[in-house]
C-alpha cells in the first residue's frame, strides 16, 4: 500500500522554528516509514496542482494567524479538487479553536485534529477502516508524536527558519500550572515525562547528522520529578559549558535552550535548580515574568542564577492580560536595575496577550487602550521585539520613569517610529510643536485623547478634532493624523543615509536566541530599527 502521494503544507506566516509536527508526519509516511512520496511546501506553491495527492496535511500555529491558515486550508481543498476527506489539519490553532474550524461550512469533511498525535496513527488521525482508508489498520503502531522528525523535508522549501541546526525535542509534556492565559492544558494536558532524550538525539545523528543546538520545548521542566536526571542526560550528550561542534572547518559554540522558559516559583525554592542548570551550556536562561505579583520569586531566581554564573538571561513578559502599562514598566525597569547591580544581561520579550481562541490580534485588556497597545507594538517593531536591560537602550526606547513611558505611549505613531528624524531632521520641527501643545493638556484631557485615538482606525484620525471637548485637544489631535505614504517613504529613505552605530542597539542577542513572533505586525516598508534608540536626546 506504499507509494502514496503525501503533501504537507505550512501556511505562509513567518515563524522561527520548523514545523515539528509535519516533520514527524513526514517520518511516518517517508522512506523509513510507510514508503510514500512526501512533498513539503510553505504557503501556496501552485506547482503541486499538477499532481494528484492521496492525502494532505496542514499545520497551524498561532490563532491570530487565522487568515493565513484559512488560505492554506482553502488551497488544500483546491489541491484535492474539493475532496475534503483527504485533508487533515492539526497543530496549535486547530486544537485551541477546534470548534470554530469544524463549524466552517466550506470545510465540512476535513478532519481537524485536536491535541497531540499520541495515540496509534490510525486512531490519532481518525482513519476509517470501514471506508478502507489507507493505513486505517495501523491501530497498534508507534504514535507519530514519538517519531524522529524528518529534517530532510526542510530542504524542499526556500524559507529559512532562524533556528534549524538543532535537535528539537521534549523531556516532558504538559504543565502543573493551569494559567488562564495559556493553551498548554488544552494542548498537552497534565505534566508527564517523555521518552528518552538520548535515543532521540542518537537517532537524529544516525539519520541526519549531528546538530549544533539542543532546543527543548518543555513547558515547565523544573517541575519534573526527574529534573536532575534530565540535566544529567543533557550533560551526557555533551552539552556542557564551552561545548563546541565542528561546522565547515570551524568550531561553533553549542547551546541548550528551554525555549518555553522555566518557572521562577520553583527556581526560587532552592538554589540547587540553578546550580544544576549551570552545568549545561544553557543560553539564554529564560524565566517567565508574567505579572508584577511574581516579583519576589523572579528576583530571587535571577539572583540564584547570577550566583552560579548564569549571566545571560532572557524572559517572557506577558502584557495586555490583567496588567496595565505601569505593571509592565515596573517589570522592565526591574531588569535594568538587576543588570546594573549583578553585572548580568537580561533581555526581555514583551508578549502581548491574545485569547487562545481569538482569530485576530484585536484583544484589548481592561487596563490597556487600543492606542497604547499599538504604540507598544511600534516600539517593539523598532527593537526587533527585544527589551535590552542595558540602561541607555532602555531609557531611550521606554523612558526612565513611568511618566516618561506613558508619554511615549501617547506620542503620534509617526513620531515614535521616526523619532530620530523628527528630533534632528524635520525642517518643520513638528515634534517640538507637538510637545508644546501636549504639555498643556491636563489629566482629564489626556484620558479623553487616549479614548478618542482608541475609538477608530488611524485613517479616521482626521475627523477626531470635531469630537474633542476642548480647544487644547483640537489643537493637538491633528499631529496624530498619519503622514501620507509618500512622505513616510521619503523619511525612511533619508534615514537609511544616516550613519548608524550598531552598538547603539546594545541587543547582543543572536537571532536564533530571540523569541517567536511576539504579536508584531510589520510595516509595509519599515526603516532601520536603530532609529528609536540611537539618539540619546530626552524623549517627549
Amino acid at each position: 500500500m506504499a507509494n502514496k502521494n503525501i503533501l504537507l503544507i505550512e501556511p505562509g506566516y513567518r515563524n522561527k522554528y520548523p514545523p515539528l509536527g509535519l516533520m514527524k508526519i513526514a517520518q511516518y509516511h517517508g522512506p523509513k516509514g510507510m514508503g510514500d512520496r512526501v512533498r513539503f511546501i510553505k504557503g501556496e506553491d501552485r506547482s503541486v496542482l499538477a499532481q494528484a495527492w492521496d492525502r494532505v496535511y496542514v499545520t497551524t500555529l498561532f490563532s491570530f494567524e487565522y487568515r493565513k491558515t484559512s488560505q492554506a486550508i482553502d488551497f488544500a481543498l483546491e489541491v484535492v479538487n474539493g475532496q475534503a476527506d483527504k485533508i487533515f489539519v492539526g497543530g496549535i490553532a486547530a486544537s485551541l479553536m477546534n470548534e470554530r474550524f469544524r463549524c466552517e461550512q466550506r470545510w465540512q469533511g476535513i478532519r481537524f485534529i485536536k491535541g497531540l498525535l499520541s495515540a496509534p496513527p490510525a486512531v490519532a488521525l481518525q482513519l476509517d477502516e470501514f471506508a478502507e482508508e489507507f493505513y486505517s489498520d495501523d491501530i497498534n503502531g508507534r504514535p507519530i508524536e514519538d517519531l524522529v522528525p524528518d529534517y530532510s523535508i526542510l530542504e524542499q522549501v526556500d524559507y529559512s527558519y532562524p533556528v534549524h541546526d538543532a535537535y528539537f525535542g521534549y523531556t516532558s509534556r504538559g504543565c502543573i500550572r493551569k494559567c488562564h492565559f495559556c493553551g498548554v492544558p488544552t494542548l498537552e494536558g497534565p505534566q508527564r515525562d517523555t521518552e528518552s532524550l538520548t535515543r532521540l538525539v542518537t537517532d537524529i545523528d544516525k539519520l541526519y547528522g549531528p546538530k549544533k543546538d539542543l532546543i527543548l520545548m518543555d513547558n515547565n521542566v523544573v517541575a519534573s520529578p526527574r529534573f536532575k536526571e534530565i540535566i544529567a542526560e543533557i550533560r551526557g550528550l555533551g552539552f556542557v559549558p564551552g561545548a563546541k561542534l565542528a561546522r565547515g572547518g570551524t568550531q561553533v559554540q553549542r547551546r541548550v535552550d528551554f525555549n518555553q522558559g522555566v518557572d521562577a516559583r520553583i527556581l526560587c525554592r532552592d538554589p540547587v535548580y540553578l546550580r544544576e542548570m549551570a552545568t549545561i551550556c544553557i543560553k539564554p536562561l529564560r524565566i517567565a515574568f508574567d505579572h508584577l505579583g511574581l516579583r519576589r520569586p523572579y528576583e530571587k531566581a535571577v539572583r540564584y542564577a547570577a550566583l552560579h554564573g548564569l549571566t545571560k538571561l532572557s524572559n517572557y513578559m506577558l502584557y495586555n492580560f490583567h496588567d496595565g502599562p505601569a505593571d509592565l514598566f515596573a517589570r522592565m525597569r526591574l531588569n535594568v536595575a538587576l543588570n546594573e547591580e549583578l553585572n548580568i544581561r537580561i533581555w526581555s520579550f514583551p508578549m502581548r496577550y491574545q485569547p487562545t481562541d481569538r482569530p485576530d490580534r484585536g484583544h484589548v485588556g481592561a487596563k490597556w487602550s487600543r492606542y497604547h497597545l499599538r504604540s507598544m507594538q511600534i516600539i517593539l517593531q523598532a527593537t526587533h521585539g527585544v527589551v535590552s536591560g542595558a540602561p541607555s537602550f532602555f531609557r531611550r526606547a521606554f523612558g526612565d520613569t513611568l511618566e516618561e513611558f506613558e508619554r511615549i505611549l501617547l506620542l503620534p505613531h509617526d513620531f515614535i517610529f521616526n523619532r530620530e528624524w523628527f528630533e534632528i531632521r524635520d525642517p518643520r520641527e513638528r515634534l517640538s510643536a507637538f510637545q508644546v501643545e501636549f504639555g498643556m493638556l491636563d489629566s482629564e484631557e489626556r484620558a479623553e485623547l487616549t479614548a478618542l485615538l482608541s475609538s477608530c482606525d488611524p485613517k479616521a484620525f482626521a475627523d477626531l478634532p470635531q469630537m474633542a471637548s476642548t480647544k487644547r485637544l483640537r489643537r493637538v489631535l491633528p499631529f496624530y493624523v498619519p503622514l501620507p505614504a509618500e512622505e513616510r517613504r521619503a523619511i525612511w529613505a533619508e534615514q537609511r543615509t544616516l550613519e548608524h552605530d550598531d552598538s547603539a542597539l546594545e541587543v547582543g542577542l543572536a537571532q536564533d536566541e530571540r523569541v517567536e513572533d511576539a504579536g508584531l505586525e510589520p510595516e509595509d516598508d519599515p526603516p532601520s530599527a536603530l532609529q528609536v534608540i540611537q539618539s540619546k536626546r530626552v524623549v517627549a
